[in-house]
This record gives structure tokens, sequence and C-alpha cells, in this order.
């Protein structure tokens, strides 16, 4: 009778293990296993699924070694960092070692072995006691690829490690760069960091979540040692590199959003980096017609900003310190970026004007004409940088959406000939610009507005006078005084 061959043991030297590994953690170090395999041989996606015996993870590939359970890196993987997510075996031993912690029955089949596990003495040393591999034969050597079953493993516990996992979690790509891709973020739960598509850290502040494809030997260093809770230091500078190399809408609207949230502090942490914010500007400014403003411009020259958004612009808020290194930037398509100023340079470029003599008017608006002087008269110390009213027939050339009645262009005001239709809009109009050329102000500023009440308490003060008749003496009864 032949007997069976008891199976070579293969000390795993694991005597303790990472105490915060989890079953979930353990599993995910299996399926990137069964994922690397795959996209190193090119074979088809491993196949997670349940079964009566347990869960298997199964790939197409060229079957596990024990070899493979060394702590050597390994070099095919070092090769080819592009197409893999780890390169050290040390992440599948410390897997193994929780399985059995745990209580997991681990069963191992592939071409080349039936591989499970169970502790036993170090060689030559009967008092010390690792966890071991027992390598047997194969019990189907016909088989291609690897069969990793784990009998015992809750279902919820799968779940956990699938999650790991960007192909399983589902998360939305909003865009992607040559260093990685940015995700919108689950809502409410944290933002996820992955590292070629395996999740490593988590970010309660984030804006998004993100898969770095290209790692630095920084980020590749903290890996090494930890995979399931990386530090910020280490992929800060990787996050940031990608949102660099950003071009989309998507992404810069969330930013820009994101930007007027600063003032309440309930921003994100991306938007806090200068040179993200400068990115999220260059991309608005070459997507849309857009003017940045910051909260004192808001504030202040508010009539301004409307003329903008009445132009068609619109409107981006901005802290202070980016506000001040808008001169220096460029949008993606190489112009200049406008700030306020900027749009009151264009705006104050955009009209063009056709003057006419004041004789080739009509009769009608000869009449409204004449009260020029007497306007201007009414407004004292308000009109003496004034130096002349001009007409035009045009003032913008753009003027779909509203017209531009008069424009205060130092040291003259131009009015529009079609004001002239009556004395009263005339007036108007020409009050209005007048207010301007006395404050030196924008439309709703308090100059401006304090120079508009004066002029019309002026005007109050002239009516009266003109309208009042002769004031006449109250009637006085003459009382008869009677003797006594």
């Amino acid at each position: 009778m032949k007997t069976k061959k008891r199976p070579s043991l293969f000390d795993l030297n694991v005597e303790k293990i990472l105490d915060h590994w989890d079953v979930p953690e353990a599993i995910r170090e299996v399926i990137a296993n069964a994922l690397d395999e795959a996209a190193l041989t090119s074979t088809v996606e491993p196949e997670i699924v349940k079964r009566r015996d347990g869960w298997h993870v199964i790939d197409s590939g060229r079957g596990l070694r024990y070899q493979h359970l060394t702590q050597n890196e390994n070099p095919e993987k070092r090769r080819q960092p592009d197409l893999v997510v780890g390169k050290f075996g040390v992440g599948l031993k410390d897997a193994l070692a929780t399985f059995h912690r745990r209580g997991i029955e681990v069963m191992i089949r592939s071409p080349q072995s039936d591989i499970t596990l169970q502790r036993a003495a170090k060689s030559n040393f009967a008092d010390v006691k690792t966890l071991h591999a027992a390598v047997a034969k194969p019990s189907e050597p016909k088989r291609k690829g690897t069969d990793f079953v784990l009998r015992g493993l809750k279902d919820a516990d799968m779940a956990a490690a699938k999650d790991y996992f960007l192909r399983f979690a589902g998360d939305e790509e909003l865009e992607r760069t040559d260093l990685g891709s940015i995700l919108r973020r689950h809502p409410d739960e944290p933002a996820r960091v992955y590292v070629k598509g395996v999740r490593v850290a988590t970010e309660e502040q984030f804006l998004f979540s993100y898969n770095i494809t290209s790692t630095t030997a920084q980020l590749q260093k903290a890996l090494n040692r930890e995979r399931s809770n990386v530090g910020r230091t280490a992929y800060q500078d990787r996050v940031k590199a990608i949102l660099l190399k950003s071009k989309s809408g998507a992404v810069a609207e969330q930013l820009a959003a994101d930007l007027t949230r600063i003032q309440a502090g309930t921003n994100h942490d991306e938007i806090t980096w200068l040179d993200v914010q400068e990115q999220a500007v260059r991309i608005l400014a070459a997507q849309a017609k857009s003017i940045f403003v910051t909260s004192r411009q808001l504030l202040y020259m508010g009539a301004m900003i409307q003329e903008a958004r009445t132009d068609g612009y619109k409107i981006q808020w901005i802290p202070d310190r980016l506000a001040a290194r808008l001169p220096e930037l460029r949008d993606l398509n190489g112009k200049p970026i406008l700030d306020l100023s900027g749009f009151i340079k264009v705006w104050n470029e955009s009209f063009t004007f056709d003057f006419i003599d004041p004789s080739k008017l009509n009769a009608a608006e000869k009449k409204s004409w004449r009260i020029l002087p007497e306007v201007l008269r009414l407004a004292g110390d308000h009109a003496k940088r004034v130096q002349e009213v001009r007409i035009s027939e045009t003032m913008r050339l753009d003027e779909a959406q509203y017209e531009t009645e008069g424009v205060w262009d130092s040291p003259h005001i131009v009015v529009k000939r079609s004001v002239l239709d009556s004395p009263r809009h005339f007036a108007r109009v020409l009050l209005h610009e007048i207010a301007h050329a006395s404050s030196n102000a924008n439309h709703g500023s308090i100059p401006f507005m304090a120079a508009i009440d004066d002029l019309a308490a002026l005007g109050a003060v002239k009516a009266i006078s003109n309208h009042a008749g002769p004031r006449r003496r109250p009637a006085v009864r003459d009382r008869a005084i009677g003797k006594r």
C-alpha cells in the first residue's frame, strides 16, 4: 500500500504579525496579487466568487509557487511598475499570517502545488514555532493559474476588501492625467486616495478622491512600510501635481465653488494650495468669459460687477492673496486673465463715439439740449471737473442686452443722442454722469451715492425756490380791550 507523502514545510518566518491588520487587509493582498498576475501575463480579469467551500480568488496566470512566499523583492514587478500594484512578497506573507490568526482556513491550488498553513518548529530549534506553508503535490496539475480558497470568511470582510479597489468601488472619474486621475468624492464619505487602483488612505478634508498611477520615491517608500494608512506627506505632492495638470471644467468648477467657502472656513484642503487656486483660475478663464473679483470689490464695486454680468461675464470670487497674482497669470490658451480693473479697461475701450454737432439736432432735441447750462449751474462744484458735454450717435458697438446712455470720459461727459428725446431724460443722464465726475467713483459706491444725493438736494432746493410764491403774512385779528 502506497503511503501519502507528507507535505514539505516552508518556514514563513512569521512569529508576530502587524496588530492593526485585519481580514479585509489580508484579502486585499490576495486580490492585488491576482490582479498583478493578470496584468503581467495579459490574461483575463481574476474571478472573485463564493462557492460552497468558501470564497475563491482565481486568476489565469502562471500559478503561485512556494518561492513567491519569500520576502525578496520581485524583480519582474520592479521592471514593470506601471502594470502592477505591489512589488514585495512581504504583503502576501502578512496576509497568510492574518488569516491563520483569525481562524480562516487557507488552501492555495496551482499547477505546481497545493499550499496550506500550519505552525511548526523551526528547523533545529524545536522550542521556537513559526507559521509554515505546507507544500504538497498539486491536486490539479492541469490547472491554469491560481485558486486561492478562504474557508470561514465572512461576506462582509470580502465586501470590505473589494472596496479597497477602485475597479470595484465604482468611483466616478472626472479627469485623467499622466500622473493619475481625479475622482468624484462619494457623498457623505471621506475622500479616497488610491495608488494604482488600491486605496491607501482616506481624507476627511479633501474635495476629490484621487488615483495616483505614477508614484514618487517618497510614496513608494511609504507604501513599502504601510499599505493601509499611508500618511499625507507621502502623497500630497503627487495629488497637487495631478491637480496642476488638470484642464477639466468639472474639476475647475468645484474648485471655484470651494474658493467661495474660504471666508466661512468650510473649504477643503486642496483649495488652500495657492498653485491649485491659480490652476483653477486658468481653467475657468479659458473655458468661459470670466472676471475674478475679491470680496472687497463685490462690496464696493457692485455696479461695475453688474455691468460685467450684463456683458455676459461670469463672476468668480477669489481671495485677496490670489488676486495679487492675477497680473502674472495666463489662461490655458495663453491669454491674460481678467480681473475687475482689466474689465474696466476693456469696458472703457468698448466705447466707440460718433460725435455730432448740436446744430444738427432736430427741434425737439434742441429743446432738451438748451437746459444744459442751467443743469451745470445747478450742479455747482459737482460739475467743476466737466470741461465739455458731447453728443454721440453711438456708445458701444455691442449693446444687444442693454443700452448705454451716457459715460464720464474724463474730462468730458458723452451722452447718446437718443437721451435728448425729452429734457427730463437728458437731465437724468447728465446728472448721473456729473455724479461720476464729482465722486470719481463707481456705480453703487458710497462716494457716488453721496454725490447723487447731494445733486438731488440741490435740485429740490432750486425747485422749491422757483415755485414758491410771495410769502403772505398771517392775518392778525384785533382784540378789543375792554375797560374795567
